[in-house]
């Protein structure tokens, strides 16, 4: 294919790096469940259950950990935004929290049902982001906020630990070999 300046153009334009797809993702209409004048709520684009959402500052915010005692207002609200998912899904037990280690540019919280039933569900890590203390319950880093006014990052050797926790269900006292094991035992839940 001979060189145009279009696509010239289209090679030189810089890549974001896939840490920033978020912010990407926050664009875009199709992806977007709601959105108030200060956050916006997404649809994961690689849900790890049945209803997977996602809440975020429209202010660039990085993460739980550059969160201060002025952001309390803003975390409170992220609670209200849950409390409205929560009537709009009453048949689903629904968690909300964020990932102690998380791996995307900008804050976000999750709002996960409990089924944890999806194909985008593949790993052990995947797994246990969402039922170790690498979920960070949403009540519990409100009150962390309100009471020290910041978030105390988890220690490694912590992290290591509970990335490779042994797979159990967060259902019943279930223990699978293997995540295909648990994601079949899963469907008995439903």
């Amino acid at each position: 294919m001979p060189m145009t300046k279009e696509n010239q153009n289209e090679i030189s334009k810089p890549k974001k790096h896939w840490t920033m797809a978020l912010v990407e993702s926050m664009k875009d209409a199709e992806l977007i469940y709601k959105d108030t004048e200060r956050i916006v709520i997404i649809r994961d684009k690689y849900p790890k259950a049945k209803i997977h959402l996602l809440v975020l500052p429209k202010d660039n915010i990085n993460s739980i950990y550059k969160l201060t005692s002025k952001d309390v207002a803003l975390l409170e609200e992220f609670g209200e935004i849950f409390k409205l998912i929560q009537k709009e899904h009453k048949n689903h037990l629904l968690n909300a929290g964020f990932h102690a280690v998380p791996s995307m540019q900008r804050l976000h919280m999750h709002i996960i049902s409990k089924d944890m039933v999806s194909p985008c569900l593949k790993t052990k890590v995947h797994w246990n982001s969402f039922t170790t203390a690498l979920f960070k319950p949403y009540n519990d880093v409100l009150a962390e906020l309100k009471q020290y006014g910041a978030i105390k990052e988890i220690a490694h050797d912590i992290y290591k630990t509970l990335k490779t926790t042994p797979l159990k269900c967060n259902q019943c006292s279930y223990i699978p070999k293997n995540i295909p094991q648990l994601k079949e035992h899963l469907l008995s839940h439903l």
